[in-house]
């Protein structure tokens, strides 16, 4: 699977959101999006990361970024765990990993022990109210976030190393 990098255009996907909403990436030409893709629905580290995007929501709006997340998860599962947060966003199940695949998202055991191998973002995740063994002997999907501008070119593509790894809030609120 080979990365996106910046100044390339998106790659067009259509799915269905987990409340059943059509969402077709090419629909959102003309706006900046943020589009974020999870490892799964149970993932503590992910669910932190979710958490922050839904506190802050109110802040990407006022500067017109959209977002859509992405979980390599079940509806069910989405809906489960990460749904629950109530996200004022759209979420898309991709447990296929359809659209992981067309983003270069990858699978690394290496980056799953770089993180649980770190006792303080464990305990981030205990302290957090997000612990959780469920998810780790599945696939060791990396997240990874794509800045789009609005004539649907990359402005950014960032691929995170371990599961904790999520480009900051704070670099995606100063993008222009």
């Amino acid at each position: 699977m080979k990365k996106l990098e910046s100044n390339q255009k998106v790659i067009p996907f259509a799915s269905i959101d987990v409340n059943g909403e059509k969402i077709d990436i090419n629909e959102y030409k003309g706006q900046k999006l943020l589009l974020s893709f999870f490892r799964k629905a149970a993932c503590p580290f992910c669910n932190m990361a979710m958490q922050q995007l839904i506190k802050r929501h109110a802040e990407f709006e006022s500067k017109g970024i959209k977002v859509v997340a992405l979980f390599a998860s079940s509806k069910k599962d989405v809906l489960k765990y990460a749904g629950s947060q109530n996200p004022p966003f759209s979420i898309i199940a991709d447990e296929k990993f359809d659209i992981y695949r067309k983003y270069g998202i990858q699978i690394s055991f290496k980056g799953m022990l770089q993180t649980m191998l770190v006792p303080s973002k464990v305990w981030k995740a205990m302290k957090g109210g997000f612990f959780s063994l469920r998810t780790v002997p599945e696939d060791p999907v990396l997240p990874a976030e794509f800045l789009i501008n609005e004539d649907q070119s990359i402005h950014r593509a960032y691929y995170g190393s371990d599961f904790d790894d999520h480009l900051p809030i704070d670099d995606i609120l100063q993008w222009k």
